[in-house]
């Protein structure tokens, strides 16, 4: 399902965050070391091969809220956004942390001219953010940014499953016409 917010296009579907050849960027949910991890971070590397480790292994080690770009080599796209999202209770203030990632990677694809990004839901997996409260503050985070977005026009949140696409749908609805 697709949304509209201050002109940009805010998609949401379940899916492989490796396989969006439509999109110029595709966000990874990184560990500190920008290695590979499970999850998003396992999918991403094992997709893109050694050198994506080779390429991130000097960028290396960023702190929670921190973002990271390279390029996408295997992949559909041009570039890959690594952000470090908090480990949920231990990394904290973790909503303004997890904010800071989607605000990173935003900065990231506009000061790269990018058109289009796709987000997994970060730190929802092994790192234990509650997803509904991850999906609020990665909403309120988009929607406060869109505004002021000048190359950036199409957003895609890419989750796991069906269910978590109802939610951060339900979620970003939800935001969007409070």
């Amino acid at each position: 399902m697709g949304f509209q917010a201050n002109g940009i296009e805010v998609e949401v579907v379940q899916g492989d965050i490796t396989d969006q050849s439509d999109m110029d960027a595709i966000v990874n949910a990184a560990n500190a070391e920008l290695r590979m991890g499970g999850g998003v971070a396992g999918a991403i590397h094992r997709a893109a091969g050694s050198e994506l480790e080779e390429e991130t292994r000097p960028l290396a080690p960023i702190n929670p809220g921190e973002a990271v770009m390279t390029s996408a080599p295997n992949l559909p796209n041009r570039y890959i956004i690594h952000c470090l999202g908090p480990v949920f209770g231990v990394d904290e203030p973790a909503s303004t942390l997890l904010a800071s990632c989607y605000q990173r990677a935003l900065e990231l694809a506009e000061d790269a001219g990018l058109e289009s990004v796709a987000f997994p839901a970060i730190s929802t997996g092994a790192f234990g953010f509650p997803m509904e409260q991850a999906a609020e503050v990665a909403s309120r985070t988009i929607l406060a940014r869109s505004g002021s977005l000048q190359s950036v026009r199409r957003l895609r949140w890419v989750l796991f499953s069906e269910e978590d696409r109802i939610l951060h749908e339900e979620v970003f609805e939800s935001v969007l016409n409070a």
